[in-house]
């Protein structure tokens, strides 16, 4: 049978297509939605090029170095917000632990496993809609302790913050603020409305005045179009966010989203290839989901991305730290060393 009568969906016009876009994205070209949705819906035989354009861009900025990250879940519910995908939610029913701050003694633990862990930087993470006063004065206090002691990059997840409460974490030392826009503005309403997008923009905004690198990335699988992953890239774009973590929806039992399963391996490397081509020279992490989504291919997502976390996330588990270490072995790419760190770039 002759193969001209069914000409395979690859040609070297559509590799030629995916590096001429990535080649001006390295001169400056600020990707499009229509772009940006071409990337999520392009033909599964062209991700192999897709991914080879999308390692063009990761490389011009940080090489071949993979930043770890080791992140510590600092206080666990009682949250009064109703996002619904997280297990820690005020209309989760998920069985997990529950805790107030954690004793400065064990977060300084938390400090030096990361940094048994090979990981540069140290995300504290607290639970709720804003920190209290005292949740504020106790992370203030061990931010200092923590950078001096073990000289590791700090970065806090604390929720909605007032432009003070930023300075204030700024001054004791944070590097980075987490706090993700997760998904669109459009979408945004389906997942949580206890408070707005416009809510995590303002404390975005909030952390850039008061001098901080801005971590901010999103959630896929939550239900959401395409269209809303694309804007969501955009908007970590125009945002100019240095660290982007991209979680992958592990459907918890007993939270509103846990019977949503959407996602196959080839969709989520799409959507980092997205990312990476959106915001070109940020940190891309690949988050809580990694193990589970993306599975055998796990190690193709170090192509567009060039960061992911080692351990456990929030409320589940990740994979073994030696096989994380085996595979960006197998890779052929390297940890960033001590003092090495994401804020130091």
């Amino acid at each position: 049978m002759s193969t001209t009568e069914n000409p395979p969906p690859w040609t070297a016009a559509v590799a030629s297509h995916w590096h001429d876009l990535a080649a001006r994205v390295l001169e400056g070209h600020v990707l499009t939605e229509e772009e940006g949705l071409a990337v999520l819906r392009s033909d599964d035989s062209e991700l192999l090029d897709l991914l080879a354009a999308a390692y063009r861009v990761r490389h011009h900025r940080w090489g071949n170095r993979v930043h770890l990250n080791l992140l510590i879940n600092a206080k666990s519910g009682h949250c009064s917000e109703d996002c619904g995908y997280c297990s820690q939610s005020r209309v989760s029913k998920a069985e997990i632990s529950t805790y107030e701050l954690l004793d400065p003694e064990k977060i300084l633990d938390g400090a030096r496993l990361a940094v048994q862990r090979k990981a540069r930087t140290y995300c504290i993470v607290l639970s709720g809609r804003g920190p209290s006063e005292k949740e504020l004065d106790t992370i203030t206090r061990l931010v200092p302790r923590i950078k001096a002691r073990y000289r590791l990059n700090v970065c806090v997840s604390p929720g909605l913050l007032k432009p003070e409460e930023a300075v204030r974490l700024r001054e004791c030392g944070v590097d980075r603020v987490n706090h993700n826009l997760n998904t669109s503005a459009r979408f945004y309403p389906n997942i949580c409305t206890t408070h707005s997008y416009l809510d995590r923009l303002s404390t975005l905004r909030a952390v850039r005045q008061a001098g901080m690198q801005i971590c901010s990335g999103g959630s896929v699988g939550l239900g959401e179009e395409d269209r809303d992953v694309v804007r969501m890239a955009l908007d970590l774009g125009e945002i100019a966010a240095e660290a982007v973590p991209i979680n992958f929806l592990t459907p918890i039992p007993g939270t509103p989203l846990e019977g949503v399963r959407r996602l196959n391996p080839r969709y989520c490397l799409k959507v980092l290839c997205l990312v990476r081509l959106a915001v070109p020279h940020c940190e891309l992490r690949i988050a809580a989901g990694r193990e589970e989504h993306l599975g055998p291919l796990q190690p193709l997502g170090l192509y567009p991305a060039n960061s992911i976390f080692v351990g456990d996330y929030l409320t589940t588990e990740g994979q073994e730290p030696a096989e994380d270490y085996r595979m960006i072995e197998a890779l052929g790419l390297e940890i960033v060393p001590e003092g090495g760190g994401a804020a130091a770039e």
